[in-house]
């Protein structure tokens, strides 16, 4: 939701993250399958929660669903609409505010007019605000390999974090419920993994969530997302603005076929620029600074290589 200064996640967390890979099954799919058949036994299931109790009674009676995820609490926001197209994106958020508590009362409020299918708090626990069905308000102005209606064609996962104000890593518990989450949603979806993105990826100029801290790797390690590991680093300056000529646009054509909102104009400008960084914000997140250097173009290459090759 929020955007704000750029920071790098400390290096001391990487290793934690790594270390606990094998705890991210704390969900196990068979208590997911288990739930999602009590809830069948239950078709008539409606639950407000304890949000949905005082300031919301104005239309929690109409606005109450049982839940598409079956670990998640619904607590429902008024803010959604009809869907226009069929489900093909998933994109993941912070909610960028100091508390969870903030960003979930600005998510269920009719004023704010904003609102993501799921919300996943620190402890890991997943609340759901929108059914799935409907068109929940989280993309904004976005852009995805042809899709202008962002939206209408995704589901939205607000995680709660206070954003690059406080750059701190993701609770490993936190990352074990968005990673449950988001490989039940792919499956019952069919969302491909190139197709679970950040808010980054779908509005270059106006989003940096969820950060460059965000642990990408982990999520893969559970079977989403698509990722392949960042090309070293090295010294040269890259490409840069001012540049222009065939090498520019050939990274152009590039970042375009991956699915970013650029035009192969064969001049490395401004928006260019803005496209490689929210590209090294998710995929090679070591610097961020909007020069295609060796290290970007080889981690681009080996995500396009990954897609021919159905990996």
């Amino acid at each position: 939701m929020s955007a704000l200064a750029p920071a790098l996640l400390a290096a001391s967390a990487k290793p934690a993250i790594r270390k606990a890979k094998r705890r991210f099954v704390i969900i196990a799919r068979p208590q997911v399958r288990r739930r999602r058949a009590q809830l069948r036994a239950r078709p008539n299931l409606r639950r407000i929660g304890a949000h949905g109790k005082a300031s919301q009674n104005c239309y929690a009676r109409r606005m109450t669903f049982a839940p598409d995820y079956p670990l998640a609490r619904v607590i429902p926001s008024p803010n959604h609409g009809e869907r226009l197209r069929p489900i093909s994106l998933l994109i993941l958020h912070y909610t960028g505010m100091p508390t969870a508590s903030s960003a979930l009362d600005l998510l269920r409020s009719p004023q704010a007019e904003v609102s993501a299918h799921y919300f996943v708090e620190e402890d890991g626990g997943v609340l759901q605000l929108v059914p799935e069905a409907r068109r929940a308000w989280h993309a904004g102005k976005s852009f995805w390999a042809g899709e202008t209606d962002v939206n209408s064609a995704s589901i939205g996962v607000e995680i709660a974090h206070p954003g690059h104000d406080d750059p701190r890593p993701y609770p490993l518990q936190q990352i074990a419920a968005v990673a449950a989450l988001a490989r039940d949603i792919c499956e019952r979806r069919a969302i491909a993994r190139e197709r679970v993105l950040a808010h980054s990826d779908i509005a270059v100029t106006r989003k940096i969530d969820p950060g460059e801290f965000f642990p990408w790797e982990a999520l893969a390690l559970e079977g989403v997302g698509h990722y392949v590991a960042p090309a070293r680093l090295g010294a040269e300056e890259g490409l840069t603005i001012g540049d222009a000529g065939a090498e520019v646009a050939a990274l152009q054509e590039a970042l375009r076929a991956y699915g970013y909102d650029i035009a192969p104009t064969g001049r490395y400008d401004e928006a260019t620029a803005n496209v490689v960084a929210a590209f090294q914000r998710h995929f090679r997140p070591q610097r961020i600074d909007g020069r295609a250097d060796a290290s970007t173009r080889a981690t681009l290459e080996g995500l396009l290589g990954g897609l021919r090759k159905g990996a």
